[in-house]
């Protein structure tokens, strides 16, 4: 009789557990359609009904156009609404190159910086190093350069920047195409540091630190051989010898500049 009573209980209890389920259930049932069709219109007004890849054409279009503004809203929209597309991955690159354009040099490399350490070995990797390095290039660049200015007589600390970066890349990613275009832009930016180097020694020469002159003349020669400001450098240093009175050495400094580079003829001069 006792369990009898206990497995009546049971019964009742969940004959009123269901009666109770099954009024909840259309409610929960409309619960979560409310919810989903609240997700589909916040997605609705992120995605404009576009597709990922129309996002991103869109977003190419606005580059193209000068928009970069424009191009930067759009990428991020599509992350937004699209983050596990090929697209949005893509567009993080874009966004850079965007940045980089509008000439907003250190957030463009904060962004390929972020890009790296998030995809280490993803196969547009070396595309973000190698930006990386035009990006530090043309920070240093002004439109001058090519008709009156030198950029090897400004700033350099982004020359160098480039100069690393495009190593990491040649380090890291030694086949790829990108690879070869940093080898070639590795030799036009050690011109520039040896020039810069040079710049400082003519520099000290006119103040009257002679010594330090020589430490830079000497610097070129080792830090940078073969580079075109290694004769001046040579010839620069035998000048500076001859003031500070050590004759043998500057001897022996035009002797191998005569030697290793015949036809030389200074190019540079002291005159303020």
């Amino acid at each position: 009789m006792h369990q009898y009573n206990d497995v009546h209980i049971y019964n009742q209890f969940t004959r009123q557990s269901m009666k109770k389920l099954i009024l909840i259930l259309p409610l929960l049932t409309l619960f979560l359609n409310g919810c989903f069709w609240e997700e589909e219109k916040k997605r609705e007004s992120i995605t404009k009904g576009w597709s990922p890849k129309t996002f991103f054409t869109q977003a190419k279009d606005q580059i193209s156009a000068g928009s970069m503004d424009k191009a930067i809203e759009l990428f991020e929209q599509l992350q937004a609404a699209y983050p596990s597309s090929k697209y949005a991955l893509q567009s993080k690159l874009e966004i850079a190159y965007a940045l980089y354009k509008n000439e907003d040099y250190d957030q463009a490399i904060d962004r390929l910086n972020s890009y790296i350490k998030l995809y280490p070995d993803h196969l547009s990797t070396p595309y973000a190093y190698y930006l990386r390095g035009v990006i530090s290039e043309d920070k240093s660049r002004s439109i001058l350069d090519d008709y009156i200015t030198d950029n090897a007589q400004r700033d350099v600390n982004s020359v160098r920047d480039a100069f690393n970066y495009y190593l990491v890349l040649i380090d890291k990613f030694p086949k790829t195409e990108y690879t070869e275009e940093a080898k070639t832009r590795l030799v036009i930016l050690r011109n520039i540091l040896s020039r810069h180097e040079l710049f400082v020694a003519i520099y000290y020469t006119k103040k009257g630190a002679n010594i330090a002159a020589i430490n830079r003349s000497k610097y070129i020669i080792e830090k940078y051989p073969n580079t075109p400001s290694v004769p001046a450098a040579l010839h620069l240093m035998a000048h500076n010898y001859d003031i500070i009175n050590t004759p043998i050495l500057a001897k022996d400094t035009r002797r191998v500049l005569k030697n290793s580079y015949p036809l030389y003829t200074p190019h540079y001069t002291l005159e303020d």
